[in-house]
Parts: structure tokens; C-alpha cells; sequence
């Protein structure tokens, strides 16, 4: 039987690298279970992945997607615990649990990790296979029917965030600035208002996102091609900077300066991929007098997308509020190019 699919052939030649065509239908092992995908969304790393800026991982004529949730079609005779007609999300990232990194706590760096979307068939597809490994390290999260498909979808990007803010260390009464108000950004917003932040402050060039990060509990939202965003910093912090700062876009040339907006003993996270092999330059002896701690974030634990999902179905965070546009499989390539054209905010494939 044949299902719709966007098969990516390889990383060279973008935008004819890939097409939706028509593939075998995955066959559900016995101790697998078939997802009927109702929601894959488009993220930063699929904009490397189509043009080859990222192929660790990428098989060739593979599918991709990874930020993925659907309803179970099928359940091998082996599975428990699942069943036929269940909503469910996928955590997509599969730890080895044997690997020093997963030994010390930091699974989410695991060297030999596993994912949907990369050494398993992903999202952009009609039915996606969720293997036995996938099932029995509990990476399967049931939804209540509460939950949009896309919100589901979104609880992956969520889950990388709060990996994010347990780096970044925010907390009570904490002043925050984030760099960029797209999906990324406005999560670390919500996210940090949640835990307790006294006021965050978001710099983004774009208006309509501006406004949106007002609406999600911003207390300033900054245009800083117009505006003075240090000034700005200083006013609300009566001139001592932010406890924390997390840059959610990949500007080399915007670290140095970003930096210098930081308190004496505050922290920064470079959260958002920046271009492998570009270099930033900055000043040291903003961080060694300032003693400033920089601090990254990849991927995320298994807790943590267990948590985003619960914050979720809590109501605690707003998902549905970044999704800009729907697209069917049949339209992924208008999809793919508005995506890498940047103007929207979050785009997400359904059924």
C-alpha cells in the first residue's frame, strides 16, 4: 500500500533536493506501532537540513520532520501499555542510556543517540513506523483530546527550551532579555514568566512578533534596528543589565554586544544554532569582570519532554499562539519556502 511522503534525496542541490511523492506505506512490526501523523511542524533545523547546512544523521531518500503528533493507527501483538486511536506526541530524540554522556546526566547529548526524523523515518510523511526503541525508552506521551494536534507537535521546540532555561538557571524575580520573538524566543518568554521571572524584555526586529510577545507577557518588546535596546535594558534594570540572557537566534555578530547587556555575575545561553565554522567576535573582559557565565543548550532530556507535554495539557503555556500557518502534505514545498524565507512565524504540515 502507498502513502504521501516528502522524500529528501540528499543535501546538495536545494530546492530540487526533494519532492512529495508517493512511497510503501511502513509495515508495523511486532513490536512497533503505526502513527497516523496529524501534525508535523517546520523548525530551524529542517531550513539546514533542505539545504544542507546540517547532514549528521540524514540518511538520503529519507523522510524528515521531527516535531511530530498524530494518532495511533496500529499496535503490534508485542506493544503494551498502547492502543488503536490513542493521541500521542513523540519525543523524537532517543538516548543510548550506556554512553559517558548519558551516564553523567546529559543524555541529551548522548553520543550515540537515535531519532525520528534522522536514523528513523520522520513527520513529513502520512504514517510514520515508531519503532520498538522508541517505545520502550518512553518517548511515546499520551494527549488528552484537549490538545491541539499542533500544539503536540510543538511540545519538541517546548522541551529544547526548558532545557534552555534549566542551563540559563532562571528563576524567581529574575529580569530576562531574549534575542528574537520567533517560536523559539517566544517560548523561552512564556517559559520564563512561568518560572517566576520578575520581567522579560524581548528584542525583534519584526512588528507583528512584537506584538505577539506583548500579548504573551513581555513588558517590552524592542525594535532594536530603531531603537536604543541597551538603553532600554538599563532603564528597566536600573542600570545594572539582566540576570539572564538567552539568545534564541544564531547571530554571530549580535554576541559581543549581547554580552555587554548582561549584570555583574549574570548568564547567558546561546541557545539557538549558530552557522558551524563562523566565528564571533567579542571582548573576554566583559565576561572575566563581569564574571559572567556563558552557557549553551542542545537538544533535550527525556524529564524535560515529559514536562513541557505536562505544562501543556495544564494550560500553563500557549503553543497554539505561534502557529501562523497549516499547510497539507501536498502543499510542503510552498510551505518549505515561506519557512525559509522567514516572515512566518510557525508553520505546521497537518493531515
Amino acid at each position: 500500500m502507498k502513502m504521501k511522503a516528502v522524500v529528501l534525496h540528499g543535501p546538495e542541490n536545494y530546492p530540487n533536493n526533494y519532492e512529495v511523492m508517493e512511497i510503501e506505506k511502513p509495515v508495523c512490526g511486532e513490536n512497533d506501532f503505526l502513527l497516523k501523523m496529524k501534525a508535523a511542524a517546520l523548525c530551524g533545523t529542517d531550513k539546514r537540513i533542505f539545504t544542507g547546512g546540517k547532514t549528521k544523521g540524514v540518511r538520503p531518500d529519507s523522510v524528515v520532520g521531527h516535531e511530530i503528533c498524530g494518532v495511533i493507527e496500529e499496535v503490534g501483538s508485542n506493544v503494551r501499555g498502547y492502543k488503536a486511536g490513542e493521541k500521542v506526541a513523540i519525543a523524537n530524540v532517543i538516548p543510548c542510556g550506556h554512553c559517558p554522556a548519558c551516564l553523567s546526566g546529559r543524555e541529551n547529548a548522548c553520543l550515540n543517540r537515535q531519532a525520528i526524523g534522522y536514523e528513523f523515518n520522520g513527520g513529513f510523511e502520512e504514517y510514520v513506523l515508531i519503532p520498538e526503541v522508541c517505545i520502550k525508552s518512553g518517548n511515546v506521551v499520551k494527549l488528552p483530546e484537549h490538545v491541539s494536534y499542533a500544539a503536540g507537535a510543538l511540545i519538541e521546540p517546548l522541551a529544547c527550551c526548558i532545557r534552555g532555561l534549566r542551563n540559563t538557571g532562571t528563576g524567581f524575580n529574575d529580569t530576562v532579555l531574549i534575542i528574537g520573538a520567533g517560536p523559539i524566543g517566544l517560548m523561552h518568554l512564556q517559559l520564563s514568566l512561568a518560572a517566576g521571572a520578575q520581567k522579560v524584555i524581548v528584542s525583534e526586529l519584526d512588528a507583528e512578533k512584537r506584538e505577539l510577545a506583548l500579548k504573551l507577557g513581555a513588558c517590552r518588546a524592542v525594535d532594536s534596528k530603531n531603537e536604543d535596546l541597551r538603553k532600554i535594558v538599563m532603564e528597566e534594570t536600573n542600570g545594572e543589565g539582566v540576570d539572564r540572557i538567552v539568545m534564541a537566534i544564531g547571530v554571530n555578530a549580535l554576541v559581543d554586544s549581547t554580552f555587554k547587556l548582561a549584570k555583574k555575575g549574570g548568564t547567558v545561553c546561546l541557545f539557538a544554532g549558530f552557522p558551524k565554522g563562523k566565528m564571533s567576535e567579542f571582548d573576554p573582559s566583559v565576561i572575566h569582570y563581569n564574571e559572567l557565565n556563558i552557557t549553551g543548550s542542545t537538544a533535550y532530556k527525556r524529564i524535560d519532554y515529559l514536562q513541557a507535554a505536562d505544562m501543556v495539557i495544564h494550560g500553563k503555556i500557549d503553543l497554539d499562539a505561534i502557529v501562523s500557518q497549516k499547510f497539507k502534505l501536498d502543499d510542503f514545498r510552498e510551505a518549505l519556502d515561506l519557512h525559509m524565507a522567514g516572515t512566518a512565524l510557525k508553520i505546521v504540515i497537518e493531515d
